[in-house]
């Protein structure tokens, strides 16, 4: 009788997360154009009219807001990955947050392996300097480099998939600091030669990425997220976002490197047949 209630059990929760995850695909879907479109460029246009003054004290640079619509563009991301995340891919992405927390304690306050850099701006609640929804910001990154090299190299071994992801999380990096640093989220105590970030920043990437990777190369099915990724037409949408977003800013600070840098990302979603704006408010067919 117990076994048969557990069983009972544990097939009503597989059902009631179906019916959830089924719910978040509709509601992205549905909304595709708003959330990868539309949201990143009218936070460009708010960054903007913050920088320019533009906007009341108590508006400009709202760390609520900009915590709360980066929660929105990364729907895409979470309904597109929840039916492959199980236990091991579970504990690998609560792995990667522990990580994400620690290695920017230690940045923060010891200045490695990035450089010496502290925040500008509170990006919501802040504990010993460190944001609280960090993984919010970090973990996408590292995801979204992964997904994109499993499509983009579908027959890579483990090997070269994880230095490709790492290749792509080291270039998210060189497009987003720049931006970044402009608009005062974050600076470097000395400064740098790229846009005024140090290339130590980047070197401590390359080691924060390669664990980040390790540990979602680990936790997923390869299989199984190449199964998902060709059944679900958003799951890149965060990626199409993020070129979008910082794009748009690195073009507003003239920062012209990280702005090619952008559009070889948005390549490589063209290749994927992930960056068609025109249809991201389109269902297409057979696919859920």
């Amino acid at each position: 009788m117990d076994k048969s209630r557990s069983d009972e059990s544990r097939g009503g929760a597989a059902v009631s997360r179906r019916a959830v995850e089924a719910g978040l695909s509709a509601l992205v879907r549905d909304n595709r154009f708003t959330v990868a479109v539309v949201f990143p460029l009218v936070g460009a246009a708010l960054f903007v009219a913050s920088r320019e003054g533009l906007l009341p004290g108590w508006l400009a640079m709202n760390p609520a807001l900009v915590l709360f619509g980066t929660l929105v563009m990364r729907l895409p991301l979470v309904a597109g990955l929840a039916p492959v995340v199980d236990r091991r891919a579970g504990l690998a992405l609560l792995a990667v947050t522990a990580y994400s927390y620690a290695v920017e304690y230690v940045g923060v306050h010891y200045g490695v392996p990035y450089g010496e850099f502290s925040y500008r701006l509170e990006l919501g609640p802040m504990v010993g300097g460190v944001p609280v929804g960090l993984p919010v910001f970090f973990l996408p990154l590292v995801v979204n480099a992964y997904l994109l090299v499993v499509l983009l190299l579908p027959r890579a071994g483990r090997l070269v998939r994880t230095l490709a992801a790492l290749g792509v999380v080291v270039l998210i990096d060189l497009v987003l600091d720049p931006a970044a640093v402009g608009l005062g989220f974050w600076a470097y105590d000395g400064g740098g030669a790229y846009y005024g970030v140090p290339l130590s920043n980047f070197r401590g990437w390359l080691l924060s990425g390669l664990i980040a990777v390790s540990l979602v190369e680990w936790g997923f099915d390869r299989e199984a997220v190449a199964a998902r990724l060709a059944g679900c037409e958003f799951a890149l949408d965060d990626l199409v976002s993020f070129v979008l977003l910082w794009g748009a800013m690195n073009v507003y600070f003239g920062n012209w490197v990280p702005v090619a840098l952008a559009a070889g990302l948005a390549a490589g979603l063209v290749r994927t047949d992930r960056f068609d704006v025109a249809g991201l408010g389109r269902e297409r067919p057979g696919r859920s």
